[in-house]
């Protein structure tokens, strides 16, 4: 056989193993991204599952503060329903404001202050709220990876082939980048 036939097919075979192995490499990255993002939102549940106990126990306290007791439910009850990450990430944010909302409300009722279930709950909910950072963290690590894989050469030419786009990361809203105000 000829030698550059033989060559051009060693080539071939090269090319063939590298691109394959690039395309693995996106699929176990796109994976572990998506590993991170059910992490979230395995946080989230536990979250939102201890969010109508908080709102009722407020609730039998702070009888006049419907306002904030509404937004709390109505962001939890989108943050459930979103349909994608993205849509997720959002209404979770807001679900948080929600949240520091309520429990500004709750320093105005001493009662439910020295309440034991909602110390309880409010226990359980900052312990949720650093397992969600924890998880947080570790989904913005994985996408990074992922999207650095997914820009560099030459890996960025499997990427396109294939349709593997950046992933978002889970952000904080401008909103809540500001520092809060302290007023006596």
């Amino acid at each position: 056989m000829n030698p550059i036939i033989i060559a051009l097919i060693a080539i071939v075979l090269i090319l063939l193993f590298w691109a394959v192995g690039m395309y693995n490499r996106l699929v176990s990255l796109s994976v572990r991204v998506d590993n991170g993002w059910a992490q979230v939102d395995v946080q989230l549940k536990k979250r939102f599952d201890l969010i109508p106990n908080l709102v009722e126990t407020v609730k039998g306290y702070a009888t006049h503060e419907k306002t904030t007791l509404e937004e709390v439910t109505k962001w939890r009850g989108a943050a459930i329903n979103a349909k994608t990450p993205e849509e997720a990430m959002e209404n979770n944010a807001k679900l948080s404001r929600a949240i520091v909302n309520l429990f500004a409300t709750a320093e105005q009722y001493p009662d439910l202050k020295a309440n034991q279930n909602f110390l309880d709950l409010q226990s359980q909910l900052k312990d949720i709220e650093g397992k969600i950072a924890m998880a947080r963290q570790f989904y913005n690590d994985t996408a990074m990876k992922y999207n650095e894989y997914v820009l560099h050469f030459p890996s960025n030419l499997i990427a396109s082939m294939f349709h593997f786009g950046q992933k978002k990361y889970f952000e904080i809203a401008e909103a809540d980048k500001a520092v809060p105000q302290v007023k006596f």
